[in-house]
């Protein structure tokens, strides 16, 4: 019996596609995109309807828990007006941890040689790339309310005035890095699958993915984590005169988590 079949093929990136007003549209990511907002929505209605001043219940302890993690980050990042970012926060960890873990759902009808009818939407460049352009447009927003057209300016020769075609690219490079790095590891994890259920075989692939998902699930929380640090630190970063500081917090953050 041999254990991989070459015969076999493994098809990266196709999905089911309609066409509307020229554009082409990945039905299965929307409808991932759209359960998980649903999923999200209904735990936030779930969690106002169970709201309570008295003894809280396991889900708003939770909540709590995680609005006082990212109140205590957005403080230290962007002092005691970073309270208005906790929402945002919130809620980008939230969706990006439920989009993560919809790929753990076992949706495919033949496993090996049908795609998953629910595929984690953040596997698809196209929902982080559009949560990143909205956070570093939100950024630079900030950033010009906080430092005034000229100091949003001057900023970027800080802090000298030749490093300012740098501290250009830096910016430009950040909706970049930011999609790459959720993009890349949720889009690793399902291929890691996709070549378990294609070339192992099939009494052996579920083996395989008991071992394989779990750690999935896991990848699947740091990266939504990183992902809203990186967001709080970015809103601290644009809110801050002090350009060294700038450069530093960011990069020691991710180290420490990553």
């Amino acid at each position: 019996m041999r254990t991989l079949y070459a015969a076999k093929e493994i098809h990266v990136g196709l999905h089911p596609t309609v066409h509307l007003f020229g554009l082409t549209i990945d039905t299965d990511i929307v409808t991932s995109t759209v359960l998980a907002a649903v999923i999200f929505l209904g735990l936030a209605f779930a969690m106002r309807r169970r709201l309570t001043s008295g003894v809280p219940g396991k889900l708003q302890l939770i909540w709590e828990l995680l609005y006082e993690q990212v109140s205590d980050l957005a403080d230290s990042a962007v002092g005691p007006q970073g309270r208005r970012f906790v929402p945002i926060g919130m809620t980008l960890f939230l969706f990006i941890l439920i989009s993560n873990w919809i790929g753990f759902l076992p949706s495919a009808m033949h496993p090996g040689s049908s795609g998953e009818i629910l595929p984690s939407p953040t596997g698809d460049v196209n929902l982080p790339l559009a949560m990143a352009l909205l956070v570093i447009v939100w950024v630079h927003v900030e950033s010009l309310r906080a430092r005034g057209l000229k100091g949003y300016l001057r900023h970027y020769a800080q802090p000298y005035g030749a490093l300012a075609p740098i501290n250009v690219i830096e910016e430009i490079t950040k909706p970049i890095t930011l999609t790459f790095r959720l993009f890349g590891n949720i889009f690793s994890g399902g291929l890691m699958i996709l070549v378990m259920t294609t070339l192992l075989p099939i009494y052996v692939v579920p083996f395989g993915e008991v071992i394989w998902k779990p750690f999935d699930l896991f990848i699947g929380a740091i990266q939504a984590f990183i992902f809203m640090l990186l967001t709080i630190l970015y809103f601290g970063m644009a809110m801050s005169n002090d350009h060294a500081e700038e450069h530093e917090t960011p990069e020691l953050a991710v180290a420490t988590v990553a």
